[in-house]
């Protein structure tokens, strides 16, 4: 099974979507952007909103997705992500996905995955999720 997850800046999980493990990225970025479950503030030339995506994005269909949810889009292409791996002093954007995925895993019932029907494991997935979220509220 295969998590497309939407986070902020600091990581904290706002969007998630499953489907079958041999779905590609790319095709689960609709779904994962209309997921979202508070509405987002009108992006403005001063206020943009950010989108960073990897090389699996690298095709017209995102490029478009991006423009219409008017999200000012950061995606390297796949030659450019090899390049920017050997600058030590380049930024990495994406690893607050990666941290998200990371605390989803903590939760044991979602790395092992004991249940079969998907829509136990989404409920199980938003479940962790709003953990996650309520952790990064508490002070400390």
């Amino acid at each position: 099974m295969k998590r497309s997850v939407l986070t902020d800046a600091r990581g904290t999980p706002i969007s998630m979507v499953i489907a079958g493990a041999n779905r590609n990225d790319h095709l689960l970025m609709h779904d994962t952007l209309d997921g979202l479950a508070v509405a987002r503030p009108k992006p403005t030339p001063r206020r943009k909103q950010h989108l960073c995506l990897d090389k699996g994005y690298d095709y017209a269909e995102p490029r478009r997705l991006a423009a219409d949810f008017g999200f000012t889009l950061h995606l390297r292409t796949r030659g450019e992500e090899v390049q920017a791996k050997r600058h030590p002093k380049g930024k990495a954007r994406r690893w607050v996905v990666e941290a998200a995925h990371s605390c989803t895993n903590r939760f044991r019932a979602l790395l092992i995955r004991w249940n079969k029907k998907p829509q136990n494991y989404l409920a199980l997935i938003h479940f962790a999720c709003g953990i996650i979220a309520w952790r990064q509220c508490l002070p400390g």
